[in-house]
């Protein structure tokens, strides 16, 4: 199986290193267990020698992209700095994108690479992955992509796409399981120190709300909850800050924000809840009462929905150790 691994200017090296590693690293373990090796690895791009991390890194290429007529499998790792930048530096790689996946190639984005597999337009009416931090940048580019919030991997029509940062380890797991076999993938995983199981990317998530929709009616709203959020807040004082009736201010508030109010109030009150769990030892009520909650139960099921993991689990995770001296 042939596996191209594009090198796009100015990459995240972080990010293009791992899938040429691991698989090679894949057959060296199936030669182990007895078996063929599994993957022709490669490095593909727009030149011979390419910079990565702004200049900091050059990477030499096996081949230029425009003289692959055909690969099992195209991995697109992410840019480095600003998205735009990014896709413009690469723009000559989008066409040659396209024709490889009309051949029959499978395309696979890790993070934020998922933009440049969005330029193509292949992802339209599809479901993505993407780094949590740049989700609602690539909704307003992207709109006929649907993005999955907090998916560590997304699959379809041989199109395979990774969530944030180390999440993408996780998509080259699967992608060694899919073509090679579940025992090679366990003991790249344990090789790595990498947790195989990991599905999702909500407990790592930081919710920064969304303002630059330019509403500055919106904003007054969004200031008001982020300084009320631990008393009671209904809809209709909401509407009232803004002198519009309920139906138009939600209406308004979720295109602006890409959330109904009420799931901006919650995903503020656990934003507050992560860092107090985060900063201290305090148990769940205090901490459940302070951010506006009075039902353990909701607390407890909205926490989960919103970060992957029971308000316990993620204090015995991120809590601030305590050493003694």
């Amino acid at each position: 199986m042939l596996i191209s691994v594009f090198v796009p200017e100015y990459g995240v090296i972080e990010a293009v290193t791992p899938p040429f590693r691991t698989f090679n690293t894949a057959n060296e373990f199936l030669t182990a267990f007895g078996k063929k090796p599994a993957f022709n690895v490669e490095y593909v791009g727009l030149q011979e020698y390419v910079p990565a991390n702004n200049g900091e890194y050059t990477i030499k290429t096996n081949r230029l992209l425009k003289d692959v007529t055909a690969t099992d499998l195209l991995i697109i790792p992410p840019t480095f700095g600003d998205t735009s930048k990014g896709i413009q530096a690469n723009a000559e790689a989008i066409p040659y994108f396209k024709k490889l996946h009309k051949e029959g190639s499978s395309l696979a984005s890790l993070c934020i690479g998922a933009f440049l597999l969005a330029e193509t337009g292949l992802l339209n009416g599809k479901k993505c992955s993407t780094h949590w931090a740049y989700i609602n940048e690539f909704k307003e580019r992207y709109p006929e992509v649907e993005v999955e919030d907090g998916a560590i991997i997304t699959e379809h029509d041989n199109i395979y796409s990774s969530g944030g940062a180390s999440s993408l380890w996780n998509l080259i797991l699967y992608l060694v399981e899919k073509f090679a076999d579940r025992e090679t993938a366990v003991m790249i995983s344990k090789y790595f120190a990498l947790d195989i199981g990991r599905d999702s990317q909500s407990q790592f998530a930081i919710f920064k709300g969304q303002r630059n929709h330019g509403h500055e009616d919106i904003q007054k709203v969004q200031n008001y909850i982020e300084e009320h959020y631990c008393d009671k807040i209904s809809i209709e004082t909401l509407a009232k800050l803004i002198n519009t009736g309920r139906r138009t201010f939600e209406r308004k508030f979720k295109e602006a924000t890409n959330n109904t109010p009420m799931e901006y109030i919650q995903r503020v009150r656990i934003e507050a809840a992560k860092k107090s769990f985060e900063a201290s030892r305090r148990n769940v009520t205090e901490i459940m009462f302070d951010v506006g909650y009075t039902d353990t139960k909701a607390f407890r099921d909205t926490f989960k929905k919103i970060t992957g993991l029971t308000p316990i689990e993620y204090r015995n995770k991120f809590a601030k150790v305590v050493y003694e001296v």
